[in-house]
């Protein structure tokens, strides 16, 4: 089979933890060798040294898949189940950079007020928002409050990776 700057998506959707992945392969011809090459515009964007996650999430299945695609980034990640949790995690993990926070949390703490708490006890940190149903506690008339980052669930493991360089990043 000959192609000639051929590109060939290929998607492949896998549902796993309410979270889909979606892979393109991109097939480019030099001549008569068919080689697959990553494409610029779909180069997944990598952890920088020193980079450390504090994941929280209460399903655990989520949270162990969610850890599974941010470590497998090149971030360091560290994970929590409920607000309470990850504010003694951040107390005792200076090395913590950035917050990925699901909104609907339990214990009486939900991540919109578990990020604010975390910004007041570390200026600085950056807090990346996930949510799949409770919108209205991070977006208000359509609009987003200022400063705020969310991705939506279910999220594509390029569109977490793309969330979280932006998040690190702003």
């Amino acid at each position: 089979m000959n192609y000639t700057d051929s590109r060939v998506p290929v998607d492949v959707m896998a549902r796993q933890a309410g979270i889909n992945f979606e892979n393109m392969i991109v097939v480019e011809t030099f001549g008569k060798e068919n080689c697959l090459l990553p494409s610029k515009s779909t180069r997944t964007p990598r952890a920088r040294q020193g980079e450390t996650v504090l994941v929280v999430e209460d399903d655990p299945d989520v949270r162990a898949y969610t850890v599974e695609m941010v470590r497998d980034l090149g971030y360091q990640v560290i994970s929590a189940a409920d607000g309470r949790a990850a504010l003694r995690t951040l107390d005792a993990h200076p090395e913590l950079r950035l917050l990925f926070t699901d909104v609907g949390l339990p214990g009486g703490m939900n991540g919109r007020q578990l990020g604010d708490e975390a910004v007041r006890r570390r200026p600085g940190i950056k807090v990346l928002f996930t949510t799949g149903y409770a919108r209205n506690a991070i977006v208000h008339h359509g609009r987003l409050d200022p400063g705020v980052q969310v991705i939506f669930k279910p999220f594509t493991y390029s569109d977490l990776a793309a969330r979280l360089r932006k998040a690190f990043e702003s």
